[in-house]
């Protein structure tokens, strides 16, 4: 009985020590190792800068008064179409109590003038007809007359421009009539009827009735860090993308590069300007943030492959490994040309039907 036991267990021992040699062994033969492959493809290669900014109108005029007063009529609101020349707002005039009562005098003044006058005038009119006198000498009451008609006349309407900022003599042309000076669309009118409004002179920038642009030229206003401001130049295309307007990209043309850059947040920024290609009865909205794309360099319809596909013997020496068989490959020089970062221009040394190796991630089985 004992003889059995002891066998049997004997026979377990080795048993377990022939699985755990077995078992060492498999974890110490390394595991078959494939990979995947990938093709080129013929696509377009763009290497760019990105800008950030707005879309905004290459002119927004802003309309002031030439009077002070209060807002009367109001006949403009925002997204309005409007044409030079076309009325926008009304003021009503309140007059200065001294402006006033010193034009009220000079009206007092040229009355009593033209009484005056009349008077000699009428006396001198019947001794002249009755030949008492001569023309030569009644010709200066004549024309003391009309004087003091004119400077009365003069009198009146300085009155009436200064109690409603118009006269009779050009109220077509009043001063109190609001016109736009260019053609486009009313973005903003910050004021309302009622409101009082400043004139625009040398002293003070005046109070803003109305902002007015033309939609059909609009440009992209941004900024480009200064590590990429070497970069471009004046002339190159834009590919902007707007955030409001989805899955829709906008062409524009850059014009303008900042001399001088301003720093922001630790880094020096310079301001760039693009006019933006419209198409024909496309409107954006003044003010849309949008990002550009600064197109430094480009080929179309040429053979890539992923960046990530290249492996590196030497700064001049780049490969990719071809597929020539079940998990076999074979090593191929390859000219490169531009990159945009992800993909790179293959010139030579694959086609488009090749499988090339990704190398850098191998499926362990």
């Amino acid at each position: 009985m004992k003889k059995a036991v002891f066998v049997i267990l004997t026979t377990a021992v080795l048993a377990l020590l022939a699985w755990t040699m077995f078992y060492l062994y498999e974890k110490s033969q390394q595991k078959p190792i494939t990979y995947r492959v990938a093709s080129a493809e013929v696509t377009n290669i763009i290497k760019k800068t990105v800008a950030t900014g707005s879309v905004l109108p290459r002119k927004e005029i802003q309309i002031k008064p030439v009077v002070s007063g209060i807002i009367d009529k109001l006949y403009i609101e925002p997204g309005m179409a409007i044409k030079e020349g076309d009325i926008m707002a009304r003021i009503k005039v309140i007059p200065d109590m001294v402006t006033l009562n010193n034009a009220e005098n000079r009206v007092e003044i040229a009355d009593l003038n033209l009484i005056n006058a009349q008077i000699d005038f009428d006396r001198n009119q019947k001794l002249f007809d009755d030949g008492v006198i001569s023309y030569a000498d009644f010709q200066p009451f004549d024309l003391a007359k009309k004087n003091a008609q004119t400077e009365f006349n003069a009198a009146k309407d300085n009155l009436q421009i200064v109690k409603e900022g118009v006269s009779s003599k050009n109220s077509a042309a009043a001063n109190t009539l609001v016109r736009s000076t260019i053609t486009g669309m009313i973005l903003d009118v910050p004021v309302e009827i009622g409101n009082s409004v400043i004139e625009l002179n040398n002293f003070n920038e005046g109070t803003t009735i109305a902002s007015v642009a033309n939609m059909s030229d609009l440009i992209f206003k941004g900024k480009v860090d200064e590590s990429e401001v070497g970069k471009i130049s004046e002339g190159m295309d834009l590919i902007l993308t707007i955030g409001a307007i989805e899955n829709e990209e906008f062409t524009a043309k850059l014009e303008y590069i900042a001399p001088k850059g301003v720093e922001e947040n630790g880094a020096i920024q310079f301001e760039i300007k693009a006019a933006v290609d419209l198409k024909e009865n496309q409107f954006i909205r003044a003010g849309y943030s949008a990002n550009a794309n600064v197109v430094l360099d480009r080929r179309d319809n040429v053979l890539a492959i992923d960046e990530g596909l290249v492996q590196y013997e030497s700064d001049t020496v780049t490969f990719v490994e071809i597929s020539v068989g079940d998990q076999k490959f074979e090593r191929r020089n390859v000219k490169l040309g531009l990159s945009d970062g992800i993909k790179v221009e293959v010139l030579s040394g694959i086609s488009e039907e090749s499988e090339i190796k990704v190398w850098n991630q191998p499926i362990v089985e």
